[in-house]
């Protein structure tokens, strides 16, 4: 009779070994690849968006809602009232995307799949659920005003809304642009009274773990609707201007 022959113990770790070899080599890629995904999904999502806000210009005479006024803050991220119904703009805590709701109909289309870990970040800050704050992943130019809008020559050069932390963006201290500490988003930097938030800004393809760089970038919706790719910087080559049109800097 022939014995059987089977696998040596050598020969098993062997396999093994070969194995663990290439999943370290296809881990890098595969997980490039799925963070690619989510930087589409959320480019996709901005532009849905920026559809909707162009509908809403339309309807509007081409003005946006006046994000300085007490009656529209706009400066939270919720979507609903306790009692399930949608937020007014008005009311405390509202986000920003409730004005547009009839035009974006779907609220998660205002949600980013980089922003959901810092979302817990937030809701744990702010004392919110995180259900709805994974659906607040973008800042609204809370500088482009009625008034503005309607006499700006060039919409292709003017932010409306990015990656951010913050549902309202109308500072120096919030925006892409260095302030006169010549750097950008000092809230959020080093010493600022938000630097736990910094790395849910230039979230996408992060390249660094330090807290206050990430290597990555942004995706910005501009006002004729079109998305761009920024990557991490400090702001010097920024103008003022993409946030005030009216600015001359």
């Amino acid at each position: 009779m022939h014995r059987k022959k089977a696998f040596t113990l050598i020969e098993l770790l062997v396999v093994i070994a070969i194995i663990a070899l290439l999943l370290a080599i296809l881990m890098p890629a595969l997980r490039k690849v799925r963070e690619q995904a989510r930087e589409q999904a959320c480019k996709a999502h901005l532009k849905s968006i920026g559809l909707g806000i162009l509908m809403y210009l339309q309807d509007n005479e081409y003005t946006m809602p006046d994000f300085h006024t007490h009656t529209t803050p706009c400066n939270g991220h919720l979507w609903y009232h306790s009692s399930g119904r949608l937020l007014k703009a008005s009311e405390n805590r509202s986000y920003w995307g409730v004005i547009y709701h009839d035009y974006v109909k779907e609220p998660k289309l205002f949600g980013c799949p980089t922003f959901k870990n810092f979302s817990q970040i937030v809701a744990q800050e702010m004392l919110y659920t995180t259900g709805e704050i994974e659906n607040s992943a973008y800042s609204m130019n809370g500088w482009l005003t009625k008034e503005k809008s309607i006499i700006i020559p060039r919409h292709s050069e003017v932010v409306v809304s990015h990656d951010h932390m913050e549902p309202r963006i109308e500072n120096g201290n919030d925006m892409l642009y260095a302030n006169e500490s010549g750097k950008n988003f000092a809230h959020y930097r080093e010493g600022g009274g938000r630097w736990t938030w910094y790395r849910g800004i230039f979230r996408h393809s992060v390249k660094s773990a330090s807290d206050y760089e990430t290597g990555g970038k942004l995706n910005c919706l501009w006002l004729d609707g079109h998305v761009t790719t920024i990557n991490e910087t400090t702001g010097e080559e920024i103008p003022k201007r993409w946030y005030d049109p009216l600015d001359k800097n």
